[in-house]
């Protein structure tokens, strides 16, 4: 595993130790993973939802109403 310095103003230090205090993590590193693997999990979804809207963009313009789009979705989420 490949290690990495970064440098952080007081507040946020003091923040990352808080989360550490609270048992939530079990030292800085645990913190920063978790950081990133959300990070990481923001930016996938971010490109997904981008990917669909080119995509719907590129559909055209539809004929049905909001109302039927909306029961659609609702249909095939169940």
């Amino acid at each position: 595993m490949a290690t990495m310095n970064v440098s952080i103003p007081d507040p946020m230090r003091e923040w990352v130790e808080a989360q550490i205090e609270s048992g939530h993590y079990s030292n800085a590193s645990d913190y920063i993973r978790d950081l990133i693997r959300r990070d990481q999990e923001y930016k996938d979804k971010y490109d997904a939802l981008l990917k669909a809207l080119k995509r719907g963009e590129k559909s055209g313009v539809s004929k049905r109403t909001i109302d039927e789009i909306w029961k659609e979705v609702k249909t095939r989420t169940r």
